[in-house]
């Protein structure tokens, strides 16, 4: 193993990480994105980045050490994600950089090789020679090697419903097998392949998802349970291995996410596992190279944790597991891929203040091989650190916030960067690799993500009473942040400036509008700078279910909105400002920076402009980004640098 190790470096050439890390380090995309082994042991199927960003895959033999094949794409496709379909052959998923954007965005084309390259085939999309459809694989069918389970869908097709296809992966040929109830439908098949749950928006209300059930393949499909937004709902992840109960992640009965299971017959649900300040996500074991049982929960808050669940079937693979978190604490392991006799397994494992590594875990010996680094131009050890915090609001609201401090500095006085992120309803921020965050960590600045309400993760409640909020007490949340960690020592009150996107961006700005003495200066990126444009402007508006949507967490009222909007506010602004945007970005589109921008030069008010073409909401391309930190770190030291600390 240590020599397919030597190998892959050999194919894959990367620089020798320097002392310190440099911007371009952290703009790099990841050079190594995937390890699968086959389901036989034999071959190990790795995707790697090459020096222009295509994707390209290699497939080693294991025994020998040598390399089987190499697969690429030409022009703007590339590889999306890899799956071993059987012993000797691999599907691929294929993106595009569609349009003016360089963003890879998923084709529906789904590719399939060989292990040794051979029988190469497009089997689905319009270059395929039977399905010219999109389609996305449902089951495996692990015990019908020729054959997984895909469904189509023609979203702009009038009329149209998802199909579920049985696909030849030699062939490409296909056979219908079922119709869907809905159109573009998640579905979910049970133990035996049958498509039996439906997911997708009400056909009459696309404000309302619904779920649909049937109890076998020769029966109708009858509705289970329908959702308002604002309502809690059970998001089915499987069947259970009785085929009839249905294990999926719910708040119906309880404010956070819990691990549920729902018996469609009885209409009862059952919760295995909950915590009350946090949403939690299931453990899996494997067996045969396929997901076997939930085995525990894990959940992110005041640090990565799991529980183990004692009364499982599968105690064995348990211990492993929990013997490999001891190995490994505070960082989550994932389990990408498994032999079909429960021999060997590949786990990616990462942290905040680790990049993603890739091992090779012996099952019967319980011995574990290192592999490599994701992103081997960065080593732990030159990372800045990042830790969960809690303080109260205002009102006296928990918040969760995760603090980036430098690392070779005294956590005393330091100056700040407040980092609200996107959204805002639904996201949240984790304890996981941040590069905005370490970057400004590693130039001086401590950096804080505050969780304020209206983030997903931590309850129902506590995200909606951030509706109609977005400029009050969301905003209130963030600033208590920053006065929590001046009151610590930590912060320099006379040194702390706001920076976010799309949300953030806006709660940055309006951060300062609030709060004009505090903050010193604030960067919006790819920004909302006024509410009432988003019911005008943008993808969001496009469909009914957005304008749904934009009711709901920011209203109608446009005394409320232009109260809440920060071009509306401006006269109360003292902090500099720099805005930064691309010029293609369709969810927040280039017309609110540009009135921004006008209404700053009225006021003669000092600003600074970055926009660049062909990028659209966030930037991809890493020279990009590079020159986007560049600027902010000169602004950031302009106003609240080491050479202003005195002042």
């Amino acid at each position: 193993m240590r020599l397919f190790l030597s190998i892959l470096i050999l194919l894959c050439q990367f620089s020798v990480a320097a002392q310190n890390l440099t911007l371009e380090d952290y703009a790099r995309h990841s050079q190594f994105l995937e390890i699968k082994i086959s389901p036989s042991s034999k071959y190990l199927a790795a995707t790697t980045r090459g020096e222009e960003g295509n994707i390209y895959l290699q497939v080693i033999d294991i025994k020998t050490n040598q390399v089987l094949s190499v697969r690429h794409f030409t022009g703007k496709d590339s590889i999306g994600s890899i799956d071993w379909a059987n012993a000797e052959r691999l599907l691929i998923t294929l993106v595009r950089d569609i349009g003016s954007l360089e963003v890879p965005v998923s084709t529906g084309e789904i590719f399939a090789m060989n292990a040794d390259g051979s029988n190469a085939r497009m089997l689905t999309g319009y270059r395929a020679d039977f399905e010219k459809d999109a389609a996305v694989v449902i089951n495996s069918l692990p015990d019908d090697e020729n054959f997984v389970l895909i469904v189509t869908s023609t979203p702009n097709r009038v009329g149209s419903f998802s199909l579920i296809k049985r696909l030849n992966i030699d062939t490409g040929r296909v056979r219908q097998v079922a119709r869907a109830p809905m159109r573009s439908s998640d579905m979910l098949t049970d133990g035996n392949g049958v498509a039996r749950i439906a997911i997708g928006v009400d056909q009459n209300n696309d404000n309302e998802m619904v779920m649909m059930y049937r109890k076998d393949e020769r029966s109708d499909w009858v509705t289970l349970r329908r959702y308002g937004q604002r309502d809690g709902n059970f998001m089915p992840l499987g069947f259970m291995s009785d085929n009839v109960r249905i294990l999926g992640l719910s708040d119906t009965t309880t404010d956070t996410k819990a691990i549920s299971i729902f018996n469609p017959e009885t209409g009862t649900e059952e919760v295995l596992a909950h915590h009350p300040k946090v949403d939690v996500a299931p453990i899996y074991s494997i067996r045969n190279g396929n997901v076997n049982e939930v085995i525990g929960a894990a959940y992110d808050y005041d640090i990565y944790d799991e529980v183990f669940f004692a009364d499982v079937q599968d105690k064995e693979f348990s211990n492993h597991l929990q013997g490999l978190r001891a190995a490994f604490p505070g960082r989550r392991i994932s389990i990408t891929s498994g032999t079909r006799d429960n021999s060997l397994a590949v786990l990616s494992v990462r942290s905040a203040n680790h990049p993603v590594e890739f091992y090779l875990y012996d099952i019967k010996n319980k011995q574990l091989s290192y592999l490599l680094n994701a992103s081997p131009w960065i080593k732990a050890e030159q990372l800045a650190q990042t830790e969960a915090i809690f303080y109260k609001s205002r009102d006296g609201l928990d918040i969760h916030g995760i603090l980036t401090l430098p690392r070779d500095k005294d956590p005393k006085n330091l100056p700040l960067i407040l980092l609200p992120h996107g959204g805002p309803h639904g996201p949240r921020d984790y304890l996981d690799m941040n590069s905005d965050a370490k970057v400004l960590a590693q130039h001086g600045y401590a950096v804080l993500q505050p969780n304020f309400r209206g983030s997903g993760g931590f309850g129902r409640e506590f995200m909606q009473i951030g509706y109609q909020n977005w400029g009050t007490t969301m905003i209130d949340d963030m600033t208590d942040g920053v006065l929590h960690l001046i009151k610590k020592g930590i912060v320099d009150q006379n040194r702390v400036c706001a920076y976010g996107g799309s949300y953030g961006g806006y709660a940055a700005l309006m951060s300062a509008i609030r709060e004009p003495d505090l903050y010193k200066c604030t960067v919006g990126f790819v920004g909302v700078f006024d509410l009432n444009l988003m019911y005008t402007d943008g993808d969001i508006p496009e469909r009914k279910s957005g304008i749904n949507y934009l009711e709901m967490a920011i209203g109608r009222d446009k005394a409320r909105l232009d109260a809440q909007s920060p071009l509306k506010n401006l006269d109360k602004l003292k902090a500099p400002v720099f805005i930064i945007h691309g010029a293609e970005d369709r969810r927040v589109p280039i017309i609110h920076a540009n009135r921004l921008k006008e209404e700053l030069e009225k006021r003669n008010h000092p600003y600074e402009w970055l926009v660049k073409d062909k990028e659209g909401h966030g930037f991809y391309k890493p020279e990009n980004n590079v020159e986007r930190w560049e600027k902010m770190l000169a602004f950031f030291d302009k106003y609240i640098g080491d050479s202003t600390a005195a002042n």
